[in-house]
């Protein structure tokens, strides 16, 4: 490939790295996927890049915490989206300092290598409302099976202060205003997106990240859902291809969006409870499962809901598909097959999901 003529997505045979790809190649660009390959489902995603897009896409087994070979890759790219991370608040408990080499000193080396060519490329880095913390001011209600904001306020904007909660929190947090200041300070045309829940196709979701997906491969095979806190804490879950737009739209606009932050989520007409969620994706399937309670997480919202009129504004983008289609999509999905092609060629998946899916996969 010839320099500076490729679009680079770290993090690219995950979930959303993996759809994005798809979008950008199928309009014919060229395009590199770095990865790691630590997380379960992601060496069937590259293996489909490379069934639907063929030479187009170039795989590198990468770590985004190796400066020597992450640096390359960026300082030959025309655009840069910065995905790649450890992406669970629980992971991050459980090692912090992975958590912290992988988010904040990868997202550096990123950074770094951008900064050293005479003309930065756009990069694009996905942060997370978890930046924002609990919000404890802000004024939270129950009402009826759901929380909600007390003051009426459509969502959270960029000007809720940040606060930091959990090692991945931080992590997330310093990565997020590393890549902002770099626009301010050395003036590399940066874009953060502080997301909210993503859901869709080609996620192979856990309990402790890609929850939506989790729950609905574990309906499928009738295996039991653990909610954590009371399950009626709120979300503004967000289609993939509705983010993927979004993504774009960002790079597209570069000269506007450059310095900017957004939160990326949803709204609140996508805003839906954890166990609304659950009763949806039963109804859709037929199957009812037992459910089981356990403590709440560390740092976790009884409300998150984006407030998304500055991208809307700036990206000229606003979410297009309802949670409950986007659920009907995901089930579709399920059905046509990936759940057992999952199964049968992934050991991590096997080990990673509950027994029953392996059944249910057979």
């Amino acid at each position: 490939m010839a320099r500076a003529n490729y679009i680079l997505i770290t993090g690219g045979a995950g979930f959303v790295g993996s759809n994005l790809a798809h979008s950008v190649l199928a309009d014919g660009e060229r395009v590199v996927v770095a990865d790691n390959f630590s997380r379960a489902g992601v060496r069937l995603n590259a293996e489909w890049l490379r069934r639907e897009h063929g030479a187009r896409v170039r795989i590198e087994d990468v770590d985004v915490r190796d400066a020597a070979t992450i640096g390359p890759l960026v300082r030959d790219a025309s655009r840069v989206y910065h995905l790649a991370a450890q992406v669970a608040v629980t992971t991050s408990l459980d090692d912090p300092a992975h958590d912290l080499q992988t988010n904040l000193l990868g997202t550096f080396h990123v950074l770094e290598a951008a900064r050293a060519r005479p003309s930065p490329p756009p990069i694009l880095f996905t942060s997370t409302n978890k930046v924002y913390g609990e919000m404890e001011r802000v004024p939270v209600e129950l009402d009826g099976d759901a929380y909600r904001y007390a003051d009426g306020r459509p969502g959270i904007d960029e000007e809720q202060p940040l606060d930091f909660h959990s090692p991945y929190g931080c992590s997330k947090g310093a990565a997020d205003q590393y890549v902002h200041d770099y626009a301010r300070i050395f003036g590399l045309p940066t874009v953060v997106f502080r997301m909210s829940c993503i859901y869709g196709t080609r996620q192979f979701g856990t309990e402790d990240q890609g929850w939506v997906a989790h729950f609905a491969r574990s309906l499928l095979a009738r295996a039991p859902i653990t909610i954590y806190g009371d399950g009626r804490q709120v979300r503004d879950i967000l289609w993939i291809d509705d983010l993927v737009a979004a993504m774009r739209s960002a790079m597209a606009r570069i000269e506007r969006t450059a310095g900017q932050v957004y939160n990326i989520g949803g709204g609140a007409a996508n805003a839906v409870s954890v166990r609304g969620v659950i009763d949806e994706l039963m109804r859709v399937l037929g199957e009812p499962v037992p459910v089981g309670m356990a403590e709440w997480r560390p740092g976790d919202q009884r409300v998150y809901v984006s407030d998304t009129r500055k991208a809307e504004r700036d990206l000229e983008w606003r979410p297009r598909t309802s949670w409950r289609q986007g659920l009907a999509r995901l089930v579709d999905w399920l059905h046509e097959g990936h759940l057992e092609s999952a199964l049968a060629n992934d050991a991590a998946l096997q080990d990673e999901f509950h027994p029953r899916l392996a059944k249910a996969a057979r």
